[in-house]
Order: C-alpha cells, then structure tokens, then sequence
C-alpha cells in the first residue's frame, strides 16, 4: 500500500485580541513552512539510494516519485485435480435396447477390382469311392419251364468285378457289404407265359411277369437291395404248371442280369 503525499498544515496564531492572525504572524508561519520543506528534502536526499546501491527491501514510495516500481501479481495456487479423483465405481446394468434406426439406401454398385493371382494348389482329397463291385451277364439260349425251379445261368459275361458273380452257379456273391442296384431284362416268347423271380438268400424278392399274348415283348424288373456279407442274389424261373418260357437266340442277346455297388455300408 503506497503512503498518501505529505501534506503541510499551516498552524495559524490567533490574534490574542480578535482571533485573526496578524502579519507578522503570517510571515513566521510561511517561514516555518519553508524549513520542513527543506527538511524533508534533505531527509529524502539522506535516505535515497546512491548510483549502484540497492534500494532498502522496506522502502515507501510515494505515487509521485519518479522511477516507482511495478509490483507483479502474485500467481494464484493450481490444485492438482488428479489427486482429488476417486476409486472407479461399480459397472451399472445394461440400459434397454433403443429402437432400430430406417434402413438406409443401398448404394451404388462399386467397380469391378482387377483380377487376383492364381492360387496354389490344394492338397488331393478323400477318394469319393473306395470300394467296387459289378457285373453284367446274358444268355443267348432260350429256357422252359419244367416240373421244378430253374437257375436261370448266363453264358456271356460283359462285366465281372473281382468274379464276383459265379458263372457256373449263376449266383452273385456278395463281398462287399452296401447298398446294390439290380436290373433283369428278358424277351417273351409269344403264346406262353413269362414267369420269374428275383431271388436273395432262397427268397422271392421281385417278379417279372408278362401274360399270354401272341406279340412277343421286352420285359424289365430293376430294385436295390441292401447285402451283407456272403449273401446271394440270382434269377429263377418259376416251375412248369404253366406254359413259361423266355426267349433268345445264338444270334443275340436277349437276356441280360447286372448289378452294381451304390454305396458301401462303411461309408457316412
């Protein structure tokens, strides 16, 4: 806080008559008023300091004195918030679901990027297929029935797998457990009767059957069979209490039996 300027008070003498100070009286005032000013000069020449001296840290100033220092604010205290902060709360529950928003447009279809760089080859698969059988036999000579059953034997063998299929038996032989698909195809003889049956194990599965008529035609029978080891399947002619025949000739062909494996019973 800077010291208010000093100011000079004038004592006046009243007159011991009237109160109002008389000439002389007035010139003794001016002179005493003189003499502080000079005093206080002299006591402000005394105290100031010289030419490369330091000035008193306890020194006043007056507003008017030349050279009256700037003093600087002083800085305001920062408080460090980090050490005011908290231990992290609990997580709250999970607020509900706001609502689905429109679907927006779809946009434009983008250009077509440059083509890529051939790929390496893969490694070689399962095989789809490890396991066969087949066959595919005919007869060229024609069959009547008699008093009992006949095994219809093939002479012609187109496709034999392994020999599975018995020639001279004219039985398939079942080695390889799964699923087969089997077809008969056999020409009638016109005015008799054509009669036989698909056999598995010495039991009737499916008939070929085609009726008296005095056209002779081709005749067709085809099922799948589920086979397990060792079972058998052939063709047999019904026995003789009817006219029944099939028809052929040493010229062609015209009874056929084949069969083949669709799917093996150990494959998924």
């Amino acid at each position: 806080m800077l010291p208010s300027p000093l100011v000079l008070s004038l004592p006046l003498l009243p007159s011991p008559a009237s109160g109002v100070p008389s000439e002389q009286q007035v010139k003794e005032t001016e002179k005493q008023g003189c003499r502080g000013d000079l005093r206080d000069e002299k006591n402000h020449e005394k105290y100031s300091p010289r030419q490369g001296e330091d000035e008193p840290a306890s020194r006043c100033f007056r507003c008017c004195d030349p050279g009256t220092p700037v003093y600087q604010a002083v800085p305001v205290p920062q408080i460090n918030i980090t050490i005011l902060k908290g231990e992290k709360g609990d997580r709250g529950d999970r607020g509900l679901q706001g609502k689905y928003g429109k679907t927006g447009s779809a946009g434009a279809r983008g250009h077509t990027g440059p083509k890529g760089q051939k790929g390496s080859m893969g490694a070689p698969g399962d095989r789809c297929k490890n396991h066969y059988a087949a066959f595919s036999v005919g007869r060229k000579k024609p069959l009547h029935s008699n008093d009992y059953y006949q095994t219809v034997i093939f002479d012609t063998e187109f496709v034999n797998l392994y020999g599975h299929f018995n020639m001279f038996t004219g039985k398939f032989y079942c080695y390889v457990p799964g699923i087969y698909f089997f077809s008969l195809n056999v020409h009638t003889w016109n005015q008799k009767e054509t009669y036989l049956h698909i056999m598995k194990n010495g039991e009737e599965v499916v008939i070929l059957f085609a009726q008296v008529s005095d056209r002779s035609i081709m005749q067709s029978q085809s099922l799948m069979l589920e086979l397990r080891d060792q079972d058998e399947v052939w063709v047999r002619l019904f026995k003789g209490e009817r006219e029944n025949a099939i028809f052929s000739d040493e010229f062609d062909t015209y009874i056929t039996f084949s069969g083949y494996l669709v799917k093996h019973a150990l494959e998924p």
